[in-house]
């Protein structure tokens, strides 16, 4: 997906066990106990049991996320500037 594009950004957690994310761009990875995708806000991995994807829209960017979800963590998007612009700003 073209970065220039900003999804609108929207999560909806339910009772900690039924996540809707709008915004995504790309699921990274996922198994039974996380999820990793990269959304207009940056990184969100979910950590938690059970994990199930239950719903996987990439053209409208909505993910579905079902299980006992224990953590929304962000992780801001790296920066595409060289090693040596990032060291001496």
């Amino acid at each position: 997906m073209d970065d220039s594009i900003r999804l609108p950004h929207k999560l909806t957690l339910n009772e900690r066990n039924a996540l809707s994310v709008s915004g995504v761009s790309e699921v990274i990875g996922f198994d039974d106990s996380s999820v990793v995708m990269r959304t207009s806000m940056g990184v969100l991995t979910v950590h938690g049991k059970q994990l199930q994807l239950k719903n996987l829209s990439l053209e409208g960017g909505m993910v579905a996320v079902e299980g006992n979800i224990a953590a929304l963590i962000y992780a801001e998007s790296q920066s595409k500037q060289s090693l040596w612009s990032r060291l001496f700003r």
